[in-house]
């Protein structure tokens, strides 16, 4: 059993603290973002946590992208499509990815140990599109989805490549809203996986009742679930579990939801249930859902007890 996060996790930017960083912010290449990243990953791993992210300190799960892909547009915080969705004008995550990876050898002393690494995120292409407005070219947001898909497509495999990440993790929230044509969502994850020879997980949020069965039939290694801030999914589990043939499962077990510390006795009842329905090898405990809205030392406490668990059990 393996600890992991679904992403993000508080900011803490450097306020260029010496005399180097005050000389490149004057250039206009102190990167502010750095110190994030850094704490942030040391953050992850001395609370034990064996797959880390980078942090995803730069802004929200939309704009990250969008930022930096032809046909859309970032307008007061908001992603318009303004014509056709070409590939990204550069690769988007590595270069964080990168120095999180970095951080981690240098923690570690130089050699990262095994079963430990790091993990590329990004944010799903159905969940990108229902969270945009379409103001030009396309009639329907599935052929806008399906094209997105191919634009990301290709950030998935620069990561793949230059990351050597343990897997690689889309995040698609909107898939448990029931506004998402399933099958267009499929066929975009099947662009994304297509040729990838490490794991593809999925993290999707919110109650999967009424989409569990459909999620289930994905092309997907991992499916990651919120278990710790809703009463609903672990019956969905249970009830459904045959259906996760050589699926992992990613198990929220601790509430991103609130910023206060879970209960130990609460989250070890958690985990043991899921051990009791999919076993100790297949699951993979992490947060509900990005930590970005608790507080340093909050988003900590909840990791550092995650991995208390997680070392009970293993």
């Amino acid at each position: 059993m393996k600890s992991t996060v679904v992403g993000s996790f508080p900011v803490n930017k450097s306020s260029s603290p010496n005399f180097k960083d005050k000389l490149l912010s004057a250039l206009g290449a102190y990167d502010s973002f750095k110190e994030a990243i850094k704490s942030s990953v040391i953050a992850q791993l001395d609370a034990g946590v064996d797959i880390i992210s980078d942090g995803q300190v730069r802004g929200d799960m939309v704009s990250i992208f969008t930022n930096y892909i032809p046909g859309m547009k970032v307008e007061d915080g908001n992603t318009v499509i303004s014509s056709k969705i070409r590939n990204p004008i550069h690769e988007i995550s590595i270069k964080d990815l990168q120095y999180a990876k970095k951080v981690m050898k240098e923690y570690y002393g130089g050699n990262i140990p095994e079963g430990k690494g790091i993990k590329g995120i990004i944010t799903g292409p159905s969940t990108i599109i229902y969270s945009s407005r379409i103001e030009s070219f396309y009639k329907n947001k599935e052929d806008a989805i399906i094209d997105l898909a191919h634009s990301l497509k290709v950030e998935v495999d620069a990561i793949a490549k230059k990351v050597d990440p343990v897997y690689i993790q889309v995040d698609e929230p909107f898939l448990s809203t029931g506004m998402v044509d399933m099958q267009t969502a499929r066929e975009a994850i099947d662009i994304i996986h297509d040729g990838l020879d490490i794991p593809l997980a999925m993290h999707v949020c919110g109650i999967l009742s009424d989409s569990f069965k459909d999620i289930a039939k994905f092309n997907i290694d991992i499916l990651d679930m919120e278990f710790a801030g809703n009463n609903v999914n672990l019956g969905v589990l249970e009830e459904n579990v045959s259906l996760l043939t050589n699926k992992k499962v990613g198990f929220g077990c601790v509430d991103s939801s609130v910023n206060t510390v879970d209960d130990i006795d609460d989250v070890d009842e958690l985990v043991c249930k899921a051990i009791e329905i999919v076993g100790k090898d297949n699951l993979l405990l992490d947060p509900d859902c990005g930590l970005r809205r608790a507080s340093e030392d909050v988003a900590f406490e909840k990791l550092r007890l995650m991995n208390e668990i997680k070392n009970k059990y293993s």
